[in-house]
């Protein structure tokens, strides 16, 4: 039994190609939708519980983030960490 529910566990793990497809779309679509709306727009479709974790992921990692309406923006800036990154602190 251990062994199904852990096999359970990874058959909502997305790959690689499906969490930089929802990372564009989101990109692409920064504000203007909620999460459920963005879901619903997605170029291929993909189950509920894997985009959770997808989102999960990407706000774990300061890619996304939204507001209490549920509307999803992306936020991460690389051109603004690099520069705080490299900027002398006193």
């Amino acid at each position: 039994m251990e062994n199904k529910s852990k096999s359970s566990l990874f058959a909502r793990s997305p790959n690689l190609q499906t969490v930089l497809m929802v990372e564009k779309s989101i990109e692409e679509n920064s504000g203007e939708y909620t999460y459920t709306e963005l879901w619903k727009l997605l170029p291929k479709k993909v189950m509920w519980q894997t985009y959770l974790v997808i989102l999960d992921y990407l706000q774990s990692i300061n890619k996304v983030a939204w507001d209490r309406n549920g509307t999803i923006g992306y936020i991460w800036n690389p051109g603004l960490a690099k520069k705080l990154k490299n900027r002398k602190s006193y």
